[in-house]
């Protein structure tokens, strides 16, 4: 789950790790009123959304007076921000952060992320921080620093020590950095999370270390031991269908093809998109209803990928075990007659009941063509995107 950077700067508050003083505006009229209580210029104001590269979009600006901020705040929130992270539709602003501006001598970069591959947390930093980081990464990856934390033992005084060095930080700045890494390595196990990201983390003219920027990302499966965190949760930066699907604890995920899917198991459900791309088309979805779904999962799921309009047609897929192939058809008819399906669906399934469920979806009436395997299956949904 992503939160927004003044709910990512509130935890950082909590665990003393230093931020600029700021508060949250929905309208230009309040991002007046909080820089007025700011009481000083400049003041930075910041687009909230679920997205990176919001400075290259124009959605970060400097402000140096009240009409400045007004005039910023209007333009920022009168349209669609457009970042590399968002797509060429953008993403509506509806709220601002107002913060303090700061006397800026260095811009780092610092991160902690999970390294799946080692089984253990890494933490990366940089003297390059900034909007161009992902450029210095891929350009001077000898500029990143990269270190791997066994989570058992957690940080120890050499890994501090050798990212220090590298960061060529004074020895008055280095001791500082590392309270702060602690802190943040703290913060990071804590909340569960899945990205804890600062860039820049800025050193001050006054040699102080203070999170300019702040990103957090929650691991979804620890979600129900952070119910504080949950409430960060802002659906408005949520695909609508993945809202929908989450109210049904539906494994679902919106891409931008054009052939829905329903499968039971998420391997199962990866070799399906796969079969879609071989036929010529291209996946409108991701949906694992689980092994223990039953007629009604089934009904949402399909209302729910029919809730797309670049749906031309849907291939269903499922390996009846848990959930018995009787139980699919009679969830797949259910659905067909409530929605008024007008796109075509083939329909692929083996297992427990099969033959009972091809019987009900032959005595529905329904236009539901069956399939009688994977390369069956792939050949008609080849045929429906050919015509």
């Amino acid at each position: 789950m992503k939160i927004h950077e003044y709910q990512a700067k509130e935890l950082f508050r909590n665990h003393h790790i230093p931020v600029p003083e700021g508060y949250v505006a929905t309208n230009p009229d309040e991002a007046s009123a909080i820089a007025g209580k700011l009481g000083k210029f400049p003041v930075v104001i910041k687009a909230q959304i679920h997205a990176g590269g919001r400075g290259k979009g124009g959605g970060v600006k400097l402000a140096r007076s009240l009409d400045e901020v007004k005039s910023l705040g209007e333009a920022i929130l009168s349209r669609p921000l457009v970042t590399p992270q968002t797509g060429p539709q953008g993403r509506k602003v509806r709220k601002l952060l107002v913060e303090q501006g700061l006397d800026i001598a260095q811009e780092l970069y610092f991160s902690i992320i999970p390294d799946r591959s080692t089984a253990k947390i890494m933490i990366i930093a940089s003297r390059a921080g900034g909007m161009d980081i992902e450029e210095v990464a891929a350009q001077q990856p000898e500029k990143i620093i990269r270190m791997l934390i066994n989570p058992l033992t957690g940080i120890e005084p050499g890994h501090l020590r050798e990212i220090t060095t590298g960061l060529k930080l004074s020895d008055a700045l280095a001791g500082r950095f590392s309270e702060l890494v602690n802190s943040l390595y703290g913060l990071f196990l804590a909340a569960d999370c899945s990205l804890l990201e600062i860039n820049p983390l800025v050193i001050t003219a006054q040699e102080g270390l203070v999170a300019l920027d702040a990103k957090i990302e929650i691991d979804d499966n620890a979600l129900f031991r952070q119910k504080e965190i949950l409430k960060f949760r802002d659906i408005d930066e949520e695909d609508p269908l993945e809202v929908e699907a989450s109210r049904y604890n539906l494994n679902y995920i919106n891409l931008d093809g054009n052939v829905g899917n329903m499968v039971n198991g998420a391997g199962l459900a990866m070799a399906t998109m796969d079969l879609i791309k071989s036929a010529g088309a291209a996946p409108a979805n991701f949906l694992d209803v689980g092994g223990g779904a039953n007629a009604e999962m089934v009904e949402n799921g399909f209302r729910i990928i029919l809730g797309d309009r670049n749906v031309k047609a849907v291939l269903i897929n499922i390996f009846g075990g848990i959930l018995r192939c009787d139980v699919l058809a009679e969830g797949v008819v259910q659905a067909a007659r409530k929605t008024g399906i007008k796109v075509p669906v083939v329909i692929r399934m083996q297992g427990t009941n099969v033959e009972k469920g091809r019987e009900i979806l032959a005595a529905s009436g329904l236009n539901l063509i069956t399939a009688e395997d994977l390369n069956d299956a792939a050949g008609k949904i080849a045929e429906i995107v050919r015509s």
